[in-house]
């Protein structure tokens, strides 16, 4: 895995960044920087880009979820959530 770009990302992306999300997103969608295919993440990160904004994160998320179960997507929903609380705790 290419640890750098992992880790820049995700900081990044629980900060708000939109384009740090999607990026993600992409990253666990596709299998590309390392990362294993997890729809799921790839969910839950195209959620919040969409939800911070990014004009392609809807599409991607829909797209994600057409191979997902309704399990699978309640999952990367609750964790998007998950993210979302974090933020506000660090906020706070």
């Amino acid at each position: 895995m290419d640890n750098i770009f992992f880790d820049r990302q995700v900081a990044r992306a629980t900060q708000g960044d939109a384009n740090a999300a999607f990026d993600l997103g992409v990253a666990y969608s596709t299998g590309t920087r390392g990362v294993t295919v997890d729809l799921t993440c790839a969910h839950q990160w195209f959620n919040l880009a969409a939800a911070w904004g990014h004009e392609d994160g809807p599409a991607a998320r829909a797209d994600v979820s057409e191979d997902m179960t309704a399990r699978e997507i309640a999952n990367a929903q609750r964790a998007a959530r998950a993210v979302l609380a974090a933020m506000q705790r660090r906020a706070a």
